[in-house]
């Protein structure tokens, strides 16, 4: 029927080292429960041993040591087993760890690659003497500025500044030199009598 609802199955994100990985870890489990296995099935026999020899049972107990003995030999093998299975596990891992170092590595090199075709080592010298050329220019102002100038120059720029400013001094008004005549006294009294005059109309249109 295909995907009914159209949908796109998305691209596993588990890899072939991630499966490597898995099996190797479920083998060791299962060689860890192997191994606890036999350690309790080795203690029950060492006291089923020693009953047989309070029993007087020799032979019994004999063949059951050497059983057990065999079984001994299983149990160090078993965790030789599970020595190289943690080794391998942890030499995968860190080869994953180490491949993606060596992607970083190398899309940082594409990226510094990229960036060398767009600005050319004769690219970084131009700007690298444009700048230079900057740098020695503002030293040359700051140096002026900071009076570095000899007598000459500074009598050069003085004159300079005298011929631009050159007749555009402000013509201010003539000061009269005569004398303010004086007013008269009768000319001093005549708002008086004004004032006075007014007065007494009202007071006689009141009347």
């Amino acid at each position: 029927m295909g995907n009914v609802f159209g949908r796109k199955t998305r691209p596993s994100r588990v890899t072939e080292q991630d499966r490597a990985v898995l099996q190797l870890k479920q083998q060791r489990d299962k060689l860890k429960q192997y191994q606890k296995k036999i350690t309790s099935q080795l203690e029950k026999e060492r006291l089923v041993a020693k009953q047989l020899l309070k029993a007087g049972r020799r032979d019994k107990a004999l063949l059951l040591l050497k059983k057990k003995r065999y079984q001994d030999q299983l149990l160090d093998k078993t965790e030789n087993q599970l020595s190289n299975l943690e080794r391998m596990v942890q030499d995968i891992e860190f080869m994953q760890i180490e491949m993606e170092v060596i992607e970083g590595l190398k899309v940082g090199n594409d990226c510094l690659r990229s960036m060398h075709e767009i600005m050319s080592i004769e690219d970084v010298e131009r700007i690298l003497d444009e700048t230079q050329e900057s740098i020695e220019y503002q030293r040359q102002i700051d140096e002026m500025l900071a009076g570095a100038l000899t007598q000459d120059d500074e009598d050069s720029v003085l004159a300079e500044l005298q011929a631009i400013t050159q007749g555009e001094e402000i013509a201010l008004p003539e000061v009269p030199t005569e004398p303010i005549p004086e007013v008269p006294e009768a000319a001093k009294a005549e708002p008086e009598r004004r004032e006075a005059k007014t007065k007494l109309d009202r007071e006689m249109q009141a009347a």
